[in-house]
């Protein structure tokens, strides 16, 4: 009965999530010149100068009516009342070609690689001509290195750990299901930079190019940045051309 409660729940905030999208859609249709920074996957990270996106359960949850102040906080506490729920595989309420600047962090190592490329597939297509998308995930390429060169018996251990792709154990009753399905904090694909470029490539990004902590020549992506989840960790900025690719 615990998991029909759980369900019953999920149906819930998936009705209130599609009611949302339909009256931000209607409105941001109406509007024809739209100049926006906006960020997806953003956590607890929502300045209030940025559109703010995620597509966490507990999110969905928080924004029920009544219920929603009782609703699990996630792992790392309650979101800002800015945020809003939007998932970029299926598409973000927002208009084609209305977006100047683009960031998530750690966000796209989450997504299966077909999801990952539906989502690069939307990125696209928000950007205006000239438009940035700017983000850090983990660097697979890094990560292998210090594995291969490290002399250490746990090194094995130490990898799959650092890389989020094995689960070191798990409880197999009702709580360990909500925790699992309200955390989604395991890595599906990983990437180094070589692949994920020609990711972009076949998109149609242009001036695709290893980014570092604070480097960008948009400073607004300064409200975003934390050095520590840039740290070691691979970096990428690229651009939608001024002109169909």
């Amino acid at each position: 009965m615990p998991i029909v409660a759980v369900s019953f729940l999920k149906t819930i905030a998936n009705s209130c999530v599609c009611r949302e999208h339909t009256i931000r859609k209607l409105m941001l249709d109406k509007s024809t010149n739209i100049s926006a920074m906006v960020q997806f996957g953003c956590g607890l990270c929502a300045p209030s100068q940025w559109q703010n996106f995620d597509a966490s359960v507990a999110l969905r949850l928080q924004k029920l009516p009544v219920i929603g102040a009782l609703a699990p906080v996630g792992q790392f506490g309650r979101f800002p009342a800015n945020v809003e729920y939007g998932d970029i595989v299926k598409g973000l309420p927002i208009v084609d070609r209305s977006v100047r600047l683009l960031y998530c962090s750690h966000v796209l190592e989450h997504l299966t690689l077909t999801e990952l490329r539906q989502a690069l597939h939307h990125c696209y297509q928000y950007l205006q001509p000239g438009g940035i998308f700017r983000f850090v995930l983990p660097d697979l390429e890094f990560m292998a290195q210090q594995y291969i060169n490290s002399t250490d018996p746990d090194a094995a251990l130490k990898f799959m750990r650092v890389t989020l792709m094995g689960v070191e154990q798990r409880e197999r009753n009702l709580r360990g299901f909500l925790t699992e399905w309200l955390r989604g904090s395991e890595h599906l694909w990983m990437w180094d930079y070589q692949s994920l470029a020609r990711e972009l490539e076949n998109v149609g990004f242009q001036d695709i190019r290893r980014a570092q902590f604070g480097d960008s020549d948009s400073s607004e992506f300064a409200e975003l940045e934390d050095p520590q989840r840039w740290k070691n960790e691979l970096g990428i900025e690229c651009k939608k051309g001024l002109l169909p690719s």
